[in-house]
């Protein structure tokens, strides 16, 4: 009986790799010792934080200052950029320092915490250029591809999601792993001490929340980011690559 089902399931196989356009040698079944190794990376999670104002009190700096506390706290190493001085994308080169030093920063992280100020209802214009100046891919590396993403706003108002919901957008576009679970904070001028601290509140809690999640999703994930992130598009794609190159040196040495 376990000849003749193993016998059908390899029928089934063949006919369905029969009926389909892709490359089987090129499209491996997933490899449960590559999805759950027994190697995990053991250092402390590293988290790149940007904010998107630069008023001298920011509550996005401010409640970026509460998230890295609470990702210290859960032992992770944070960096926290500074926006001042970076220019606009089309108006300075990749060398600018300011532009350099964000390149760096989010190299060296392995997630990343954006939080934005709602700005007639979107996120503001300093937190779209930091993420402008962020490349897809750089010297053949992609800065954030695969690496996890959290995300929060204020906002002066009522309660709103809209900054949330396009950085979660510009989250995915950027390859980035975004958490499910995310912070708004609305009426922040009353979120805050005179000392710039938060105060107690569900607001706070969410923030927690969300910071907690976001170690955790990165701890899971970071040692499989190569896997997870490999293409069967580019496996082709670098398969023709290296028969084109192979045919170009036989047609060489035949020629001589």
């Amino acid at each position: 009986m376990r000849r003749k089902t193993a016998t059908l399931s390899l029928m089934r196989k063949e006919i369905v790799l029969s009926d389909q356009l892709f490359d089987a040698s090129h499209l491996p079944q997933p490899d449960m010792e590559r999805i759950w190794p027994t190697q995990l990376e053991t250092h402390a999670p590293r988290f790149l934080l940007l904010y998107g104002s630069l008023r001298e009190r920011s509550y996005s700096r401010l409640l970026s200052e509460e998230a890295a506390r609470i990702l210290q706290y859960l032992g992770a190493e944070t960096q926290t950029y500074d926006p001042s001085g970076l220019p606009l994308t089309d108006d300075a080169t990749p060398e600018h320092p300011k532009v350099a030093e964000l390149r760096d920063k989010v190299t060296w992280s392995e997630g990343m915490v954006w939080i934005s100020p709602e700005r007639h209802g979107s996120m503001t214009g300093i937190m779209k250029l930091m993420i402008d100046w962020i490349p897809l891919s750089l010297g053949g590396v992609r800065p954030t591809q695969g690496k996890t993403l959290a995300l929060a706003q204020v906002s002066g108002g009522s309660q709103s999601f809209n900054a949330v919901n396009q950085m979660r957008i510009l989250g995915r576009w950027m390859r980035l792993l975004t958490i499910p679970n995310q912070s708004s904070v609305p009426m922040a001028y009353k979120e805050f001490d005179d000392a710039g601290r938060m105060l107690p509140s569900a607001r706070y809690d969410r923030m927690v929340d969300v910071m907690d999640e976001l170690v955790k999703f990165t701890l899971l994930t970071r040692s499989q980011k190569a896997y997870f992130t490999e293409r069967y598009s580019e496996r082709v794609a670098r398969a023709k690559e290296t028969q084109a190159l192979a045919d170009k040196a036989l047609s060489s040495t035949s020629s001589t």
